[in-house]
C-alpha cells in the first residue's frame, strides 16, 4: 500500500531541518564529492582515454572524433530527459545520498568496463562507446544530488564560495589522478617508459594501451574512496516516508506544477536555464574534443596530451578558487559573462591553429619528431590557449551553480537542480552532434570544432538578457 503525499507541515519541517548549516566536517565531505569524481571527467572524458580511444582505437583521429561525439550526444539525450524528473522524485522522498551513491555505482560499472577496449580486438569500439556513454550517465546523475544538496549547506552570501571550492577541490583531485596515471601507469608504446621514465605498474602493456584503459578501473576505486567522507559527515535531507512509487507519483506532479509555474512566473529564471543550456553544452564539446583535436593536429600521444592537461587542471584549479571569491564579490552574472567573453575569443584562436599555421593564414613551422614537448609555435599557441580556457572554465560553471541556488525555491531545490542538469545536458547531444556531423562530412577537426562559437556567442546573449533578481 502507497503512502500519502507528504502534507505542507511534513514538507515545512522538512526544509528546515534540511535548512540547518552543516559543520566543517559535513562541508568538507561534501567537498570531496567533487574530488572523487573528476577523475573520471578528467582521465576517461578528456586527457587519457578519450584521446586514446581515438588515436588507438578507432579507425582514424576524424572517425574517433565523430564516433566519441555521438556516445557523448547519446548520454547527453538521455541524462536530458531524465534529470529533472529524478530531481522531482529525489525532493519527494528527502534523501539525496541514496541517489549519489546509485549513479556513483553506474558511473563505476561504466568506466571499468573501459579496460576491455583493447585496440585491434573485436568490439574494442563498441565496448569503449557505451562503457563512456554509461559512465557518463552516471557520473551526471550523481552530481544532480550532490548538486541539490549545497543550498542547506552554508548561508546564501556563502554559496559561491562553497561551490568555488568543490570546483577548485575538484581540479585538484583530477590533476593528482592524472599526475599518477602518466607518471607510473601509462607509458608510451614507443619508449615503454611513463613520463616519470619508469616502466608502467603492475605490468601494464604499453603496446595494448593498458594504462589508458586502466583509467577506467582507477576512476571507479578512486570514487569509492573518497565519496566516503559525503556519506559519513555531509547532513542529507530527512527522508519523507513515501515509498518509491508514491514518490514517483508525488514528485511528478509537483515537476508538472515547477514546469507550469516556470513558464508563468519565472520567466527570468527560465531565461537563464535556456543560456545555461547552451553555453554549458559548448564547454563540454570543447572539453571532450579538445584532447583529441591535439592528437589529430599536432599528433600528441598520451604524453603530450597529458602534460596540457596537468596544465590546464592547475589553472582550472586556480580559477575556480578565485572565481568562487568574485562570485560572492562582484555577483554569479558577472562571473559568467566574463568567462564566456574569454571563452568566444579562446575558440576563435584556437580554430586558427593548424599543424603549420596560426591566427588561419601566418605561416608557423608544425611539429617536427624529436624536437621535444611543444617545441613548435602553434603547439605552445595551443597550450597556452588551454590554460586560459581552464582558467575560466571553473569560474564559469561555479558560477552558474550558485546563481541557480540564489533563483530558485528552497522547496523546490532538487526539482530545479534537475533542470539545472537538464539545462546542461538537454542540447548536450546537439553540440558533439554538430562537431560530430561537420567534422563527418568536411573532413576537418577545424571544421568541426568551429561550431562551438556559436554556442558562447548564443549563452551570453541570452545571459545578458537576464536579470539576477536574487543574486
Amino acid at each position: 500500500m502507497t503512502q500519502p503525499a507528504p502534507t505542507a507541515a511534513a514538507q515545512a519541517d522538512g526544509h528546515r531541518a534540511a535548512s540547518r548549516h552543516a559543520g566543517p566536517a559535513g562541508i568538507a565531505g561534501w567537498v570531496l564529492f567533487d574530488w572523487s569524481m573528476q577523475p573520471f571527467f578528467t582521465l576517461v572524458t578528456t586527457f587519457v582515454f578519450g584521446p586514446f580511444f581515438a588515436a588507438r582505437v578507432a579507425a582514424s583521429a576524424a572517425d574517433g572524433q565523430a564516433l566519441w561525439g555521438y556516445a557523448t550526444a547519446a548520454a547527453g539525450l538521455v541524462i536530458a530527459l531524465m534529470s529533472p524528473v529524478l530531481g522531482a522524485v529525489a525532493d519527494a522522498s528527502g534523501r539525496r545520498k541514496p541517489w549519489v551513491m546509485a549513479f556513483g555505482l553506474l558511473m563505476a560499472l561504466g568506466s571499468t568496463a573501459l579496460w576491455w577496449a583493447i585496440p585491434g580486438t573485436p568490439g574494442a569500439v563498441a565496448i569503449g562507446l557505451l562503457g563512456f556513454a554509461i559512465g557518463t550517465i552516471g557520473a551526471e546523475f550523481a552530481t544532480v544530488f550532490n548538486n541539490a544538496m549545497m543550498p542547506g549547506l552554508v548561508p546564501k552570501e556563502r554559496l559561491g564560495r562553497l561551490s568555488g571550492l568543490g570546483w577548485a577541490c575538484g581540479y585538484v583531485g583530477g590533476l593528482i589522478s592524472l599526475v599518477l596515471t602518466l607518471g607510473f601507469l601509462s607509458a608510451s608504446p614507443e619508449t615503454g617508459r611513463t613520463l616519470l621514465g619508469f616502466g608502467p605498474l603492475f605490468g601494464l602493456d604499453p603496446a595494448t594501451g593498458a594504462g589508458d584503459r586502466a583509467t577506467g578501473p582507477l576512476s571507479a576505486v578512486w570514487f569509492f574512496v573518497f565519496v566516503l567522507p559525503m556519506l559519513m559527515f555531509t547532513p542529507d535531507r530527512p527522508a519523507t516516508g513515501l515509498g518509491l512509487r508514491a514518490a514517483i507519483r508525488h514528485g511528478l506532479a509537483e515537476l508538472r506544477v515547477t514546469l507550469a509555474a516556470l513558464r508563468r512566473d519565472e520567466r527570468n529564471l527560465m531565461r537563464f536555464l535556456i543560456a545555461n543550456m547552451i553555453y554549458t553544452d559548448g564547454l563540454a564539446a570543447l572539453f571532450a574534443f579538445g584532447g583529441i583535436y591535439a592528437a589529430g593536429v599536432f599528433g600528441w600521444t598520451t604524453i603530450e596530451i597529458g602534460i596540457f592537461g596537468i596544465l590546464l587542471t592547475i589553472t582550472g584549479t586556480i580559477g575556480a578558487w578565485l572565481g568562487g571569491r568574485l562570485d560572492d564579490r562582484l555577483g554569479s552574472k558577472a562571473v559568467v559573462a566574463g568567462a564566456l567573453t574569454v571563452l568566444i575569443a579562446a575558440t576563435i584562436l584556437i580554430v586558427s591553429i593548424d599543424g603549420g599555421h596560426i591566427l588561419f593564414v601566418l605561416p608557423a613551422a608544425g611539429p617536427v619528431p624529436g624536437d621535444g614537448l611543444f617545441a613548435s609555435t602553434p603547439e605552445r599557441l595551443y597550450v597556452a590557449l588551454g590554460c586560459v580556457i581552464g582558467l575560466v572554465s571553473g569560474p564559469m560553471q561555479a558560477g552558474s551553480r550558485t546563481l541557480l541556488a540564489h533563483l530558485a525555491p528552497a522547496e523546490r531545490i532538487g526539482q530545479f537542480y534537475g533542470l539545472f542538469a537538464l539545462s546542461g545536458k538537454v542540447t548536450s547531444f546537439a553540440g558533439p552532434l554538430a562537431v560530430a556531423f561537420v567534422t563527418d562530412i568536411s573532413e576537418s577537426q577545424r571544421a568541426g570544432a568551429s561550431v562551438l562559437l556559436a554556442f558562447f556567442a548564443v549563452g551570453l546573449w541570452l545571459l545578458a538578457g537576464t536579470a539576477a533578481r536574487r543574486a
